[in-house]
């Protein structure tokens, strides 16, 4: 069963990270694909929080015995996926940066070589 004061710091956290990414949206600091994940797990931390026999099932059911260890299982496993998935991206990220670079470079040899074919 979850605390009164776990409830309401999860519905607080959830308002603050919910808040936070709709600020950060209108200010374009952040792509709206980006910050869907954010929006989700504060309206899933809501629910629970609201709905706390809900989170006491999904506890049960995967054989947790305290419903706030059943939350911080969830965090844990949330973000290790969302790393994973941030790690990829940033590999393909710096694999594009890589070929832009290098196709930068050859273009900037041809343009030195046409520079030097046409003075002479």
């Amino acid at each position: 069963m979850m605390t009164t004061t776990l409830r309401v710091l999860l519905i607080l956290a959830s308002l603050g990270t919910f808040s936070l990414m709709m600020h950060k949206i209108r200010r374009s600091k952040v792509q709206i694909e980006s910050s869907i994940f954010w929006i989700v797990l504060a309206l899933v931390l809501v629910v629970y929080s609201v709905f706390p026999p809900v989170a006491d099932f999904c506890a049960r059911l995967l054989g947790i015995y305290a419903t706030t260890n059943f939350l911080f299982v969830l965090a844990i496993f949330v973000l290790i996926v969302k790393v994973f998935y941030m790690t990829i991206h940033i590999s393909q990220l710096e694999t594009r940066v890589k070929e832009l670079v290098q196709q930068m470079a050859l273009e900037e040899k041809f343009h030195e070589e046409e520079k030097l074919h046409k003075e002479q």
